[in-house]
């Protein structure tokens, strides 16, 4: 009898043991994707009033048109750029530029010009690893144009595939968080 009672009682610590010892499957956190509503490009110089482009879309996708004021830049001229992003259905608005600067490097904006828009984009910020961000830069114009200028900012790109580090989004890979393209004008 002693012996069945403690074949029991093994068995019941055993499988207590076992039970205690799987691990629970909690999933990964989830990095919820935040709406953007508004894109805002800023080109300063000093010589001139800034330039403001926006894409505003304060009901999200659908719905009603976004609201875009487009840029006109002069020709033969450089300019500091900032990108914004903004969450404007909160109140007050809440600014995703600065999420995207604490994670910088899992994001990285691609500011790119059109065929035929005389403009070149360089990065002027870095992240931890030493590759662009895109949240500040600088743009340079030649001569009177009119083209396409899209703004992009994608989540967790491979910063090192072909051609990405040099703003070129074709193998960035990762999430597409907003894409934006203005009607770019250089006179």
């Amino acid at each position: 009898m002693k012996t069945i009672n403690s074949i029991k009682y093994i068995t019941f610590l055993v499988m207590i043991l076992a039970l205690s010892a799987c691990g629970t499957d909690d999933p990964e956190p989830v990095n919820e994707e935040e709406l953007i509503t508004t894109v805002r490009v800023t080109f300063s110089n000093a010589a001139m009033l800034d330039v403001v482009a926006t894409f505003t879309d304060l009901d999200g996708p659908g719905g009603d048109a976004p609201v875009i004021v487009n840029p006109t830049l002069a020709a033969n001229t450089t300019y500091s750029v900032s990108v914004e992003f903004l969450n404007e259905q909160d109140s007050p608005a809440e600014d995703i530029t600065e999420e995207v600067a604490e994670e910088a490097d899992e994001h990285q904006v691609f500011v790119v010009p059109g065929t035929g828009l005389n403009l070149t984009y360089t990065y002027s910020d870095q992240d931890v690893n030493g590759d662009p961000i895109g949240l500040a830069g600088t743009v340079t114009t030649t001569g009177a144009s009119t083209g396409n200028l899209t703004v992009t900012l994608i989540h967790e790109p491979n910063k090192a595939a072909a051609n990405v580090s040099s703003g070129d989004p074709t193998n960035a890979g990762g999430e597409t968080d907003v894409t934006v393209t203005f009607s770019a004008t250089i006179q």
